[in-house]
């Protein structure tokens, strides 16, 4: 099997963060996101091909300066096409079946055992689902008594929503459902495909566990304490000289001595943080620059941030170069 990943996507809601650095390769727990997404892959995957979009030349870059254990392949699109349109554009060669993951999905989901579920049923695809408190944000299926999809409604209203599962980001298909996808538009496939492949079979595979749609500067923070307590996080630590406790996932050379640090903080490559400052619950990205006795938590802060001596930063997002 080859697997298809859906990288395009512009990371509005983490702007001004995502200006800079796509927002799949925003680091969570030590590690990019779209590593912590491949990961889920089983090893005998032969392809994975990477349907990219917004900055595809960065990513395109980042995946060749640090590869991982499957050949990859970037397959850019010159127009936002939509997840429909992204799987067309980048389904020349794809295998019957294939694995479809959404890239900013981070998740607890055994692949094996849906692959070997897809096979038993014998539909034409099978969509992982997890249980929500509330779905009005995301695609909810119903079920009959056999874990078939009868219906498929995006975004519905509570009065509306026929169950709590939701589309969990990653399936299996057959190559057949990239045929009716027009080329060369934005196609939600989702919205304009799924419903009229039901007839056909679609099921579900439940996951447990734990999922995060980390699409958000809440929701990636939540999605890196979730990967640090499955013990997922980067290498690294609380720096030499430093403070407080882990988890801590460092990327690179840093220095923090005499500073603390609270749980759940990935720092990247050559990050300084001053005596007494204090670092917890964050993202702090490449090349930043906390100073004496700053305080942030709860916050994303992007590469060559400055945050002044002194200066509290609560629950934020830093872009690029910004100083507080």
């Amino acid at each position: 099997m080859k697997a298809i990943v859906l990288v395009g996507g512009f990371g509005t809601r983490l702007r001004p963060v995502t200006y800079a650095v796509p927002k799949q390769l925003i680091p969570v727990a030590g590690r990019p996101m779209l590593y912590h997404v491949l990961d889920l892959l089983p090893d005998d995957v032969e392809e994975v091909v990477l349907a990219t979009g917004y900055k595809a030349d960065v990513i395109a870059a980042y995946v060749r300066a640090h590869p991982v254990r499957w050949p990859v392949r970037t397959v850019p699109e010159e127009q936002p096409l939509g997840t429909g349109g992204g799987m067309k554009n980048a389904g020349d060669g794809v295998s019957d079946p294939f694995f479809l993951l959404n890239s900013d999905v981070l998740a607890s989901a055994d692949l094996h055992a849906m692959r070997a579920a897809h096979a038993q049923h014998g539909g034409v695809g099978t969509m992982a689902l997890f249980e929500v408190e509330d779905p009005r944000p995301y695609g909810v299926a119903a079920l009959d008594a056999h874990d078939r999809i009868t219906a498929f409604v995006e975004k519905p209203e509570p009065k509306d929503a026929p169950s709590r599962w939701i589309n969990a980001g990653i399936a299996i298909w057959r190559r057949e459902v990239l045929d009716p996808i027009p080329t060369g538009r934005a196609v939600s496939f989702e919205r304009e495909v799924v419903p009229g492949l039901l007839p056909r079979g679609v099921f579900a595979f439940r996951l447990s566990g734990y999922w995060e749609d980390a699409g958000s500067p809440e929701r990636i923070l939540r999605a890196q304490r979730l990967l640090f307590d499955d013990h997922r996080g980067g290498p690294g630590g609380v720096p030499p000289g430093a403070r407080g406790s882990g988890p801590v996932a460092t990327m690179g050379e840093v220095r923090a001595r005499d500073a603390t640090f609270g749980p759940y903080v990935t720092l990247g490559a050559r990050v300084t943080v001053a005596p007494d400052a204090r670092v917890e619950n964050a993202i702090v990205m490449d090349d930043t620059v906390i100073e004496r006795g700053a305080d942030v938590r709860d916050s994303l802060l992007g590469p060559r941030v400055r945050v002044r001596a002194g200066h509290r930063v609560i629950g934020q997002v830093l872009g690029e170069a910004a100083e507080a």
